[in-house]
């Protein structure tokens, strides 16, 4: 197997971002994986992983990954929308709700404000 250098590995990011998008996400994982496992640090490779995860219906993987990105970034609303979508397919409504809510709190786009459903 050839070295992996930042350079693949920022090639094989941007394939898996080409993967998903092709509804393959399990080949986005297989890609993710190395990239994660050189920079356990990078943010973005694991919100991308976790959005492979959740696609490829794997919801506790994809619920750990969530979970990380936002340790660290814990004003990310897409992170806490998609980790409430991830808790809600994962039949945790309440918890769900918390995160639903504070995607909407984060921002307001339309979308998480009708997900956060203030009103119940």
């Amino acid at each position: 197997m050839t070295e992996r250098t930042p350079e693949t590995h920022v090639i094989d990011y941007r394939a898996a971002e080409q993967l998903l998008a092709a509804r393959d996400p399990r080949g986005a994982v297989k890609l993710l994986d190395p990239v994660i496992a050189a920079h356990p640090e990078n943010t973005a490779a694991r919100l991308l992983r976790a959005r492979a995860f959740f696609a490829a219906a794997q919801l506790r993987p994809a619920e750990l990954e969530f979970q990380i990105v936002l340790e660290r970034e814990p004003d990310n609303a897409f992170a806490h929308f998609a980790l409430a979508r991830t808790l809600e397919r994962s039949n945790r409504p309440a918890e769900a709700q918390r995160h639903f809510r504070l995607a909407a709190a984060l921002d307001p786009r339309p979308d998480y404000v009708a997900a956060a459903r203030f009103d119940d």
